[in-house]
């Protein structure tokens, strides 16, 4: 690949960022934009003094994630991650299990069986929607599960097949009718990771709520944020008791005293950012539509330079990042040039089986992970800080 062509690249896309930012200054991936009650619900619960894990906000937000969603429950937490650690524990993952997750992911996605003491195995992605593969699914589920009653085991490890975390990779809809119904039969529940998509949907369907357990972040980077924060959501009221149970300490209710019935976790989400989670809520759809504006306005002014704009082949995305696979432009390079121009340019994600901790575990070819790893790029489509001044550029009506 020849420089010319590097520089051609990264110039045509910085001319679009810049059109579209108004700025020469440096433009990240995503900024946050508080442009709604943040600020009022933040000082009342400063005034009231109601600022850690218990208050009114906390308990508004669960009823309005629910709502949003479209599920029965929501328990808000610390993070995201915490929330893939208790939806896993609620659903029955136990140590000496194994959990079937995809090879390209945050490595949360991972962390959290570990937590569990339960081993991950990473398997395939689909190529166009970057998320776990339903033919390596059920190429693996083929040759290696055995049902056993209720339960599902790994005929080769001799372990218990506990669970399979499906991961909605940058806000893009995972096939989730060809994931359900092979784990369905296998009596395999399904945990999906929504950290990244809260806002996309499926067949008119929130991400998140096809498995048993849902999964949402609301960390810095993402659509709605609390600064740090994530939520588990569910319909079955038993695991939501459960998940509720463990995220503060599995303390017994009383008065006073102090009586623990499980190792519990010190997850629940403090008031404060529940605060700014509620008024980041409230503007989620102003949120989607200048994402989605913005992407198109993107997508146009880059046609024709050297990568494909990419979007999942259903559902609606949020639009977390604007997703572009390179057809000609090693991606280190591509994306330390950006950096010297002030903009901010990441990898989709690695691939975790390759990660030192995670080499020990089951892993299948992963040929797709492996490309998509060398190859696709994340750009910014942050919700810009002056939103509610500037238009979007008419290229991207």
């Amino acid at each position: 690949m020849s420089e010319a062509l590097l520089q051609d690249t990264a110039t045509r896309i910085e001319a679009a960022y810049r059109e579209l930012y108004c700025t020469d200054g440096f433009i990240p991936l995503h900024q946050p934009c508080f442009g709604g009650r943040e600020q009022e619900y933040a000082a009342t619960c400063i005034k009231s003094g109601w600022v850690s894990s218990a208050g009114p906000y906390v308990e508004e937000l669960q009823k309005k994630l629910a709502a949003l969603s479209g599920a029965r429950f929501a328990v808000p937490l610390s993070c995201g991650t915490a929330g893939l650690h208790l939806a896993l524990l609620c659903c029955g993952v136990r140590p000496g299990d194994e959990v079937l997750c995809p090879d390209l992911s945050f490595v949360a996605t991972a962390a959290a069986i570990v937590y569990c003491g339960a081993d991950p195995v990473f398997l395939d992605v689909d190529e166009d929607t970057l998320s776990l593969s339903p033919d390596a699914l059920e190429v693996f589920l083929k040759t290696h599960a055995q049902r056993k009653g209720k339960e599902c085991w790994n005929r080769k490890t001799g372990k218990r097949i506990a669970a399979c975390i499906v991961m909605h990779n940058v806000g893009f809809p995972a096939r989730m009718a060809q994931l359900q119904e092979p784990c369905r039969a296998a009596g395999i529940p399904i945990v999906e990771d929504a950290a990244e998509s809260l806002g996309s949907t499926l067949d008119g369907r929130m991400c998140g709520t096809f498995g048993r357990a849902g999964v949402y972040s609301f960390n810095g980077n993402k659509i709605v944020t609390s600064g740090g924060g994530g939520a588990v959501i569910t319909d079955e009221e038993r695991l939501y008791r459960r998940c509720l149970h463990l995220s503060t300490t599995a303390k017994k209710p009383h008065p006073w005293r102090y009586d623990h019935d499980a190792v519990g976790y010190n997850y629940r989400m403090p008031n404060l950012n529940a605060a700014l989670a509620l008024a980041q809520l409230e503007q989620l759809g102003g949120f989607l539509e200048r994402k989605a504006a913005q992407h198109a306005f993107l997508k146009e002014k880059l046609a024709g330079v050297a990568m494909a704009v990419l979007g999942p082949p259903q559902g609606q995305p949020n639009h977390w990042f604007l997703i572009a696979r390179l057809t000609g432009t090693p991606l280190p390079k591509l994306i330390a040039e950006l950096a010297r121009r002030k903009i901010m340019a990441r990898p989709v994600w690695s691939r975790i089986s390759r990660m030192k901790p995670y080499r020990q575990y089951l892993c299948a070819d992963n040929r797709h992970a492996a490309r998509i790893a060398r190859s696709v790029l994340c750009l910014p489509n942050g919700i810009m800080a002056a939103a509610g001044n500037r238009p979007v550029p008419s290229g991207g009506k």
